[in-house]
């Protein structure tokens, strides 16, 4: 939206960001995320991070893909969810009736299943910002998992509904069995490993 006038010195002007703006930021290791039009910037994951991100994309591709149920992608991938919200989760599943969304570049359009894992310097964002953004262009699951609590946290989309509800929290090492993927057991101790 153009300026209506020229911003006094020193006033703060509010800049909403696209993926135009997202495609110009430097490729410096850092993850860049647009949410409702502002940048969120985190360093790259802790390695405790990425091992329990590799030990749940591991268990999610070989169920998905012996059952030929869809497609697990990891981090870095950009999801296009509007033009003013692109996020790269964690991992992500696409149904095999949503593959569509799927591009030689990045996804466009929801998801079925986003995860993310906590860390210190996304744990606001993902429990809040994203969890609304997710919920607002119709992503039907949502995961949180927490390495240091060791708890998951799945979130579901109502049909009709614009935020999501808490299905259950599982802790420790128990079995974790999902809406989005019903006839898989995820063992968490093999995901905390």
């Amino acid at each position: 939206m153009p300026l209506l006038r020229e911003p006094k010195v020193g006033e703060l002007v509010e800049v909403v960001l696209t993926y135009d703006d997202y495609c110009a930021l430097p490729n410096d290791g850092r993850r860049y995320e647009i949410l409702e039009g502002d940048l969120y910037v985190t360093p790259a994951p802790t390695t405790r991070h990425q091992r329990v991100s590799r030990n749940l994309q591991w268990i999610l591709h070989d169920h998905v893909t012996h059952k030929r149920l869809g497609e697990i992608l990891n981090a870095p991938i950009d999801v296009i969810l509007s033009d003013t919200n692109v996020c790269q989760p964690d991992l992500v599943f696409i149904a095999a009736e949503r593959r569509d969304i799927v591009t030689e570049k990045n996804l466009q359009g929801a998801p079925t299943l986003l995860v993310e894992i906590l860390s210190p310097s996304s744990r606001r964002q993902d429990v809040t910002v994203k969890m609304n953004v997710y919920a607002k262009h119709g992503v039907p699951h949502y995961w949180i998992l927490d390495p240091d609590a060791r708890t998951v946290d799945e979130y579901v989309l109502e049909p009709d509904a614009v935020s999501y509800s808490l299905r259950g929290r599982i802790e420790g090492s128990s079995p974790f069995r999902s809406a989005a993927l019903p006839d898989l057991a995820v063992d968490l101790g093999e995901v905390w490993a």
